[in-house]
């Protein structure tokens, strides 16, 4: 399926927040978004990272324990003979699971290859969209899509990008982004005791840039090359609309990437 699509044309930020000058937007921001794409292709991409685990096909089998048989007044339950307790059962204590995990199970979910590049296309567009965005919770001010100078490269400590990040009207999102939770459940106990709010991306056009480690430190900022962005960066849990900051050559970089996908 083919999409006839047009440029649109957008502002470009120096490191100031000022307008700079004005360049053609690729119609790759213009696709529609499709949310239930997103969201398949967000599962395929986050399964794909999952562990297999499962139990030991011994687990609660090592016993001696079989049923006593029937006419003696007792459940035929197998019980350990001496003893009478009951085991190996899935209904006694330190019996073997009913259905236990199996690392034979299939928990990757299986995407074509072009429905991955139009989820892409897709959670790139919903970027500009300042309703959705908003309705994701972030929170800023001025327009959409963020394109900025690739000065923005060259930024190497981390206060100095936060005051620029700042300038560009995201300084609510920034406090925003600094909020921390206690996660309920045991994943306290397993070295995951919070999260943390998603806040911006940041996406330049490579990933070797001094900016790359001066944004390490912003909590709830990401960074990641425009030729390794995906999905979950994009579309954190499955939800579109993701605030984006794009350097000015980011922008080419994804144009030639996608180049033929759409019309």
């Amino acid at each position: 399926m083919f999409y006839i699509l047009q440029e649109k044309e957008t502002q470009v930020l120096d490191l100031s927040g000022n307008k700079n000058k004005s360049i053609l937007l690729p119609s790759i921001f213009s696709y529609p978004i499709r949310k239930d794409l997103i969201r398949r292709v967000f599962h395929s991409s986050f399964t794909k990272g999952l562990q297999p685990k499962g139990r030991d096909p011994m687990a609660g089998k090592r016993t001696t324990a079989k049923s006593f048989g029937i006419n003696l007044g007792l459940a035929r339950v197998p019980r350990v003979r001496g003893a009478g307790e009951g085991a190996l059962a899935p209904n006694t204590v330190g019996g073997r699971l009913a259905f236990p995990p199996s690392t034979i199970e299939r928990i990757h979910e299986e995407v074509n290859e072009r429905e991955k590049r139009m989820a892409i296309v897709s959670a790139l567009a919903s970027t500009t969209v300042k309703d959705v965005v908003t309705k994701r919770g972030h929170r800023f001010t001025g327009e959409l899509p963020l394109v900025v100078v690739d000065d923005l490269g060259k930024i190497s400590k981390t206060k100095e990008l936060q005051d620029i990040l700042i300038k560009l009207g995201l300084e609510a999102e920034l406090e925003r982004a600094s909020y921390r939770r206690i996660r309920a459940g045991k994943g306290k106990m397993r070295g995951r005791k919070y999260k943390r709010t998603v806040g911006p991306l940041l996406v330049v056009h490579d990933y070797s840039l001094p900016v790359v480690k001066a944004a390490l430190n912003l909590p709830g900022v990401d960074i990641v090359s425009a030729k390794d962005v995906s999905v979950i960066h994009l579309a954190p849990g499955g939800h579109p609309g993701r605030l984006v900051i794009y350097t000015e050559s980011s922008i080419n970089i994804l144009q030639n990437r996608f180049k033929g996908l759409i019309k």
